[in-house]
C-alpha cells in the first residue's frame, strides 16, 4: 500500500522562503519514494525538471495564479506556457474565486479555459477551487465549470487560505465531476490515515508536503 499511496502523492513545497537546497531535497525524496510528482513554484520548475530528466515516472507540477487566483486570464496563460517551456508536466491553477462568488460564471470558465488551452497536449491541468472559501453550491458550480472548460482534475485547496481538504468536500467534488475527472485533495493531509480517508472518498491524487511521513506511517505537523 505504501507504493500505491506514493504513486498518488504530489510531493509539495510551495512556501515563499523555500531554498534551492530544500527543493533539491524534495526532488530526491520524490525519486526515492516514486511520488506522482513534485509540486513547486514556477521559479523552481527548471531545477526540478533537470533533476528528474532520468526519472520519467515522477512528473514536475507547478502552480499558476497562486495562491489567490486573482491575476488575469492572460497572465495565467502566459505563466502556463512559460512553466511548460521550463519542463512542467502538470499545472495546478487557482480559479478567480471572487468572480465565482460574484456569479461571473463566464469569466470563471474563460479563466480556466485559458490555462487548459495553453497546456493542451503538453500538460495536465488541475483546477484549485479553494473549497474553504466556498459554499457547497459554489463548490458544485466551480467543479462544473472546470469540467466544462476541459480540465483534467479539480483540486480542493492551495493550502494557504483558511483551511484545507476535507473528506466531505472530496465526496461532493467526486459526486459532481463523475468518475472520469481526477480529484485532488490538498492542504492538511498529514498522515496515512488522512490520505486513505481522502482516497476512499474519491480522491485520485493527494497534494502534501508530508509525503514521506505518509508513506512511513508517521504523522507530520506540516500545514500543507
Amino acid at each position: 500500500m505504501t507504493q500505491n499511496i506514493a504513486s498518488m502523492i504530489d510531493h509539495t513545497l510551495l512556501k515563499a522562503d523555500a531554498t534551492k537546497e530544500q527543493i533539491v531535497k524534495l526532488v530526491n525524496e520524490a525519486k526515492e519514494y516514486s511520488f506522482a510528482s513534485v509540486c513547486v513554484n514556477p521559479t523552481w520548475v527548471k531545477t526540478a525538471a533537470e533533476m528528474l530528466a532520468d526519472t520519467p515516472n515522477v512528473k514536475v507540477c507547478t502552480v499558476i495564479g497562486f495562491p489567490l487566483g486573482a491575476t488575469t486570464s492572460e497572465t495565467k496563460a502566459f505563466e502556463t506556457t512559460n512553466a511548460i517551456e521550463n519542463g512542467a508536466n502538470e499545472i495546478d491553477m487557482v480559479i478567480n474565486i471572487g468572480a465565482l462568488k460574484g456569479n461571473q460564471d463566464e469569466l470563471v470558465e474563460k479563466d480556466i479555459r485559458s490555462v487548459v488551452e495553453a497546456a493542451k497536449g503538453k500538460a495536465l491541468v488541475k483546477v484549485i477551487i479553494e473549497t474553504c472559501l466556498l459554499t457547497d453550491a459554489e463548490k458544485i458550480k466551480a467543479c462544473q465549470l472546470a469540467v466544462k472548460a476541459g480540465a483534467d482534475y479539480v483540486k480542493t485547496s492551495t493550502g494557504f487560505s483558511t483551511g484545507g481538504a476535507t473528506v466531505e468536500d472530496i465526496r461532493l467534488m467526486r459526486q459532481t465531476v463523475g468518475p472520469n475527472i481526477g480529484v485532488k485533495a490538498s492542504g492538511g493531509v498529514r498522515s496515512r490515515e488522512d490520505a486513505l480517508a481522502m482516497i476512499e472518498a474519491g480522491a485520485t491524487r493527494i497534494g502534501a508536503s508530508s509525503g514521506v511521513a505518509i508513506c512511513n506511517g508517521e504523522v507530520s505537523n506540516s500545514q500543507y
